[in-house]
């Protein structure tokens, strides 16, 4: 493993990042992207938290699809590090969107993805993107112990 000056064994990040026009077919090719991004990052497939990664994706590209009329796309990261994977999903449509929302959307989707995030003791949150243009959606999932 490789080491921080200070002796501390270094946090390897990793971190893959795509834009998808917002068309039904995105939904798989994001949910395939997300596939490969995981197997890369070292996750079990099997894994319960491969399978709620997965849904998320497919969840919040699905939702922007749907609702984020006035935005030429979206853009997913999967950040991971040594105890933490963060899914984004972002676009440029100015409507905005509150956690409150989950409660009444017709589909369920955020509240979904809150429950699947809470499940790893992590959380989700709405941020403005691109200049308050926009908006992301941040999943936080813990990672379990023994996840590389």
């Amino acid at each position: 493993m490789a080491r921080h000056p200070s002796g501390q064994p270094a946090v390897e990040v990793r971190k893959h990042v795509w834009t998808a026009p917002l068309v039904p077919g995105s939904v798989r090719t994001a949910r395939e992207r997300t596939e490969r991004s995981l197997v890369l990052f070292g996750l079990e497939g099997a894994s319960a938290l491969f399978g709620a990664v997965l849904l998320v994706v497919s969840e919040l590209v699905t939702n922007a699809v749907r609702h984020a009329q006035r935005s030429p796309d979206v853009e997913v990261t999967l950040h991971m590090s040594d105890h933490m994977l963060v899914v984004t999903v972002a676009d440029m449509d100015p409507s905005p969107v509150t956690l409150a929302d989950a409660a009444r959307a017709p589909g369920k989707g955020l509240r979904t993805v809150a429950d699947l995030a809470r499940t790893f003791g992590g959380d989700v949150r709405i941020e403005p993107f691109s200049g308050g243009r926009g908006k992301t959606v941040v999943v936080r999932f813990i990672l379990p112990g023994g996840t590389p």
